[in-house]
């Protein structure tokens, strides 16, 4: 395993590393989530991604059980988890948001249900435009102060909202955002590579990039139709079916990812490892968030690092062409 600083602070993350976005309470239970953190710690990655809104809590749940099986040092691993859209099916004003109320309430809530006495990451899931972005920051430095949190940031933020959180920690001595975790894959290019690309030089900004295989496009399983134990046939996932399956340029896109299949069997590795290698490949990533049900796909997916050194400068260029999705 590689490990990265995450953005200009001193925290060294994983270049891969474990979200449990969908899979965990949903795809897999408690001993199939341990098997996939179990594989993915053994293989050095020390990033669990979590989040209140992911199964209303039960994947915070799940991940804090395996923690306790484990019995893993407290100081070998890191630990997210991210407030906004709240952790009940239909939240009340109070139970969702970026307001201070909420923000330390998704705090305390998070750690009693993984068990643990502080994250070592917290995120803002997305912007709240009804909430003032001082109010946010002060909020996020108050939990920093009593030690509940180590390192907070962003999700999905525009750059200029960013900017606008940094510019106020600065100006009142508070801890300013450390991160963003935006998407970020081969068909997923503009924020990560142009929007944010002042805030890596000027503010120091990491990324702990999700959904690098365009939620399965990019490993090929799609090109020839829908397995039937994909997610995209789960009933609350229709809406991602349609986004990945059901637009004007899916043709156009399968066509691409077929060409990409070749051009890594030619290479020698898999269409897989080939997309989590060349988001890591980029020197702004921190770390690139897999997700696994099963401890082979985790595995499989540690094997993208031994990719990196094939990604030559020649390789690089004909996936480009393939592409033509590189940003302007």
């Amino acid at each position: 395993m590689e490990y990265r600083r995450l953005g200009s602070s001193g925290l060294q993350v994983s270049t891969l590393s474990l979200g449990s976005w969908v899979t965990f309470g949903k795809q897999i239970d408690e001993q199939k989530a341990y098997d996939c953190m179990t594989a993915a710690y053994d293989a050095g990655v020390n990033f669990f991604d979590n989040a209140e809104a992911y199964e209303n809590g039960v994947s915070e749940v799940l991940m804090g059980k395996v923690l306790q099986r484990t019995r893993w040092r407290r100081d070998s691993y890191i630990v997210s988890s991210k407030a906004f859209f709240g952790a009940v099916a239909g939240p009340k004003p109070t139970q969702r948001g970026l307001s201070r109320k909420h923000i330390v309430e998704a705090c305390d809530q998070a750690l009693e249900r993984i068990g643990l006495e502080y994250l070592d990451l917290y995120f803002c899931h997305r912007p709240d435009p009804e909430t003032p972005i001082e109010e946010t920051v002060f909020a996020m430095n108050e939990l920093i102060r009593r030690g509940k949190v180590l390192y907070w940031g962003t999700s999905e933020w525009p750059a200029d909202a960013i900017e606008a959180a940094y510019g106020v920690a600065r100006r009142y001595a508070l801890v300013p955002p450390t991160m963003e975790q935006p998407q970020y894959n081969m068909f997923w290019r503009h924020r990560v590579e142009h929007e944010y690309a002042r805030l890596y030089r000027d503010i120091g900004l990491g990324t702990t990039v999700w959904s690098p295989l365009a939620s399965g496009l990019l490993t090929g399983k799609y090109n020839d139709g829908v397995p039937s134990e994909s997610r995209l046939n789960l009933p609350e996932y229709e809406w991602l079916r349609k986004h990945l399956l059901e637009k004007p340029d899916t043709a156009e896109r399968l066509d691409k990812v077929r060409r990409l299949t070749t051009l890594a069997a030619e290479i020698g590795t898999t269409m897989t490892r080939l997309a989590l290698a060349w988001c890591a490949k980029n020197p702004n990533v921190s770390t690139v968030l897999t997700g696994a049900s099963r401890a082979a796909q985790v595995r499989d997916n540690m094997e993208a690092l031994d990719t990196l050194s094939m990604l030559t400068d020649e390789v690089m260029q004909r996936i480009e062409v393939i592409l033509q999705e590189r940003p302007r």
